[in-house]
């Protein structure tokens, strides 16, 4: 039955977003079906929007993504890349002229990159792509890890806590590998090639290497070295690609590409990698210590905006180097909080509107994903299309930060041994200098906090009186985005 509700999705969705054949590429993440198009304006997203289960859509320069939510997306994403195969071995697609083409996509795309392609953006995109598929390796080595701790702490099954160390720092041994293979791949290289160049950083040999008057240490530079490794070598191959000969360019090319790059990792990149992500820690861990309640309220007030605009994942990087160097990201704890104030949002917005049985559905049926950390149900189905029910769960989310930063400032050192999980599913990832209990008790209180600043704020003044009367309705089709938000037009085209 489940496979069929799937497949139902999978099949709603395909039509709307002009069919097999205006599908050039199909991906996920946690919670959102991405899209690549050929056509931008083959897409009814009025229709879309108003799909059962579809809690909202989110356009980039590269893709065009359906949020569906966390293991929904898992489940209909194989059942749509099978319409799709169907739908193009069933039917040919039609010839379509150059003019045609370049009539219906000229106006759009212009506007899109306009929007969004700045190049800075788009590089953060990609960066983040590359780090993307490694979270769930993250998540489960960072749950092993955490559960390794237990045991060693309360003593129990000693024989069991080396396997269980070794599961979980095996794969954070060589994640650089992993980082220079997906950085080739997403940047036109060839991956093998890639992760040879970062496996240069983690070989125990490179100890007997002395650069900038200094032996190196292996690991040095860490993720930061590897994606730089990576970038290096996917040029130094795409030059040797347009001037090697054909004839040796199987000899030549690899050869270069690691020959070339490798040095330049060894004697340079190792040790400015390694510089910066020293610096990266030392700043994290300095902001929280010097100014932990207001880098809190910062950090924990713009991180929703960030979720919005998809640019969060551009954090992963900071994330893994933190991991790597103390075992635990400070950040992550705080931005966390974000999350909170959208719950606390949310269930104020449902005890406004009694009567508007369509939003307090989508809001019941959003509330467990919000709990778990992911916000985007919340967002693009509730808070962001109201406007200010948004601002207000900013509000809760720099509250919660706050608090939690506040004990940072306090001298109560904590943080998660993994990314990718939030809200309640980073309780098990939680480490820091002060034990275990002392940091679930922190993080649990910023979460409370976090709740009710964001419920307080969005139930006081997240509503204007014009607000109240249009959506306090029990008419099932009423949309929230159809409302103008108060904070102005601009906040519902975010």
């Amino acid at each position: 039955m489940s496979t069929d509700k799937n497949r139902a999705t999978a099949a709603a969705l395909l039509p709307l977003v002009g069919g097999p054949h205006n599908i050039a590429s199909i991906a996920h993440c946690m919670t959102r079906l991405r899209l690549a198009l050929h056509d931008r304006s083959l897409v009814d997203d009025t229709a879309l929007r108003a799909l059962p289960g579809v809690l909202g859509v989110v356009e980039d320069a590269d893709t065009y993504q359906i949020v569906l939510g966390p293991g929904t997306v898992a489940r209909v994403t194989p059942e749509f890349e099978a319409l799709v195969e169907e739908g193009r071995a069933a039917a040919p697609p039609l010839p379509v002229t150059a003019a045609e083409l370049a009539e219906r996509g000229a106006a759009l795309k212009e506007a899109q990159k306009a929007r969004n392609s700045t190049p800075f953006k788009l590089f953060l995109r990609r960066v983040a792509n590359v780090f993307v598929p490694l979270i769930p390796a993250l998540i489960g080595c960072g749950i092993i890890a955490g559960l390794n701790g237990v045991l060693v702490n309360t003593g129990r099954l000693p024989a069991v806590a080396p396997a269980l160390a070794a599961l979980a720092s095996g794969f954070m041994s060589l994640i650089a590998v992993f980082v220079g293979h997906n950085t080739a791949k997403e940047f036109g290289g060839t991956p093998v090639l890639g992760g040879a160049v970062a496996a240069i950083i983690v070989f125990p040999g490179v100890a007997k290497v002395d650069a900038f008057g200094q032996h190196l240490s292996p690991g040095q530079g860490g993720v930061l070295g590897a994606l730089a490794a990576a970038l290096l070598a996917v040029h130094v191959e795409k030059w040797c690609r347009r001037w090697v000969p054909e004839a040796v360019d199987v000899l030549v090319t690899p050869t270069l590409t690691v020959l070339v790059a490798g040095l330049v990792t060894l004697f340079g990149l190792m040790f400015l990698a390694g510089e910066v992500s020293t610096a990266i820690g030392t700043s994290a861990h300095w902001l929280l210590a010097r100014g932990g309640a207001f880098a809190g309220l910062v950090l924990g007030g713009l991180f929703l905006p960030l979720v919005m605009l998809g640019l969060h994942q551009a954090l992963i990087p900071i994330h893994t180097t933190l991991i790597e160097q103390s075992g635990y990201t400070v950040l992550l704890p705080i931005l966390a909080m974000a999350g909170a104030g959208q719950v606390g949002a949310a269930l104020a917005v449902y005890c406004r509107l009694p009567r508007n049985r369509s939003l307090r559905t989508t809001i019941k049926s959003a509330l467990p994903a919000g709990f778990l950390g992911v916000g985007e149900p919340l967002i693009y189905g509730v808070s962001l299309p109201l406007g200010r029910p948004f601002v207000t769960a900013c509000a809760g989310g720099a509250a919660g930060g706050a608090f939690v930063g506040l004990f940072h400032q306090l001298g109560v050192t904590f943080g998660s041994t993994a990314i990718g999980p939030s809200g309640w599913a980073l309780f098990p990832l939680l480490d820091g200098t002060a034990g275990l209990g002392l940091s679930l008790a922190i993080y649990a209180g910023g979460l409370g906090v976090g709740y009710l600043a964001g419920f307080v704020a969005t139930y006081f003044f997240g509503f204007t009186r014009q607000m109240l009367t249009d959506l306090n309705t029990d008419a099932e089709n009423t949309d929230p985005a159809t409302v103008q938000p108060a904070q102005g037009p601009a906040m519902a085209k975010i």
